[in-house]
């Protein structure tokens, strides 16, 4: 079978190599960093990501890094006491990255796959066999803003749901209820200005605004040591799979706006879109060209209405007026909450 290279071991990266594995497919994966780390993001699984990860057999693994599941989010405007409560459709998966990512990474190589750690490839995108799946794009500023995303956990935190989130003026922050107490919190913001010193001011960026229901959360909150991490430069456009010059899974592909929380659904979906194709060219049943046509055909079909959505809705959040038009019908209509689910999974 002909070998198999992918380049960055992240979710998506680890996933494919997984199945890949399974199907006796050479595959060597190179990760510049290593395992076990912190990653940004928001930590929970929903949507058909989770079909992905029960049709690999990989469930039994997420319990071992104490997943557990989210049923219930909520909504808070800073500057408003109430909030926008609703059952989520379908339970989400929640479970650190920490764990996961190195408990996948081990998986891999037991089933005799090739792991460089604390390497950087070095080779040519576009050659045969090669899968591109190193994370988000970097972009120094979008339309005059700067973006960065913020990461954290913390325990001692009282929460009114599995899963909230929080508007803020220059941004939004989640929070979501992992295993042992333990809540991370994770945020995505703004500024017109160079980024401010994120060493001195993260934790005032995740704490929210004085006199905000997310603040109060903080109040007798403790921060993990070691668990902070954080992203610059971040491009929330995105991105087609056929406009691409080499096989894209995952951020390295697209990245969808946070507020959906699809994103690590997304990363789990890319790699199963590419797994047949590339076990096809593997087995010299198809020329690499074909199979990155296939990957990147079903790829913008699969994503390109929730990405379109979810772009929408977050312009609306950063705007005024429409966030104010938003938050007067899901208060009214929660339901609309879960339309929103729909339309961006």
């Amino acid at each position: 079978m002909k070998p198999v290279t992918i380049v960055g071991g992240g979710l998506a990266g680890l996933t494919l190599a997984i199945g890949l594995r399974q199907s006796g497919v050479p595959v060597t994966l190179y990760e510049a960093g290593s395992y076990p780390r912190h990653r940004v993001c928001g930590e929970f699984i929903s949507g058909r990501g989770q079909a992905v990860l029960s049709t690999l057999g990989l469930l039994p693994l997420l319990e071992s890094c104490g997943m557990r599941q989210a049923q219930t989010a909520a909504w808070f405007q800073s500057g408003r006491s109430s909030a926008i409560r609703s059952e989520l459709p379908e339970p989400a998966w929640c479970v650190s990255r920490h764990p996961l990512d190195l408990r996948l990474a081990e998986e891999f190589v037991r089933l005799g796959g090739h792991l460089e750690q604390r390497h950087r490839w070095t080779g040519v995108p576009k050659d045969e066999g090669i899968v591109m799946a190193s994370g988000r794009r970097v972009q120094s500023s979008a339309d005059g803003w700067r973006w960065w995303a913020l990461k954290t956990h913390v325990s001692n935190v009282s929460m009114e749901a599995d899963l909230e989130m929080h508007l803020e003026p220059d941004g939004y922050v989640g929070l979501c209820r992992l295993s042992d107490g333990v809540v991370n919190v994770c945020g995505l913001f703004r500024s017109g200005s160079p980024q401010p010193d994120l060493a001195r001011t993260w934790r005032r960026w995740l704490q929210g605004s004085q006199n905000s229901v997310l603040h109060s959360r903080f109040e007798d909150a403790t921060f993990l040591d070691g668990t902070f991490a954080s992203v610059a430069g971040i491009a929330l456009q995105p991105q087609k799979a056929a406009e691409q010059s080499e096989v894209r899974i995952g951020d390295a592909l697209t990245l969808i706006p946070p507020v959906s929380g699809n994103g690590m659904s997304m990363a789990l979906e890319s790699a199963q879109l590419a797994l047949d194709p590339i076990r096809a060219f593997s087995q010299s049943e198809c020329s690499w060209t074909e199979a990155h046509r296939q990957i990147a055909q079903t790829c913008d079909t699969t994503f390109s209405r929730r990405l379109r959505w979810a772009g929408r809705l977050q312009w609306a959040l950063f705007h005024r007026v429409p966030k104010s038009i938003l938050w007067s019908m899901a208060s009214r209509q929660p339901a609309l909450l879960r339309m929103g689910f729909a339309l961006t999974r």
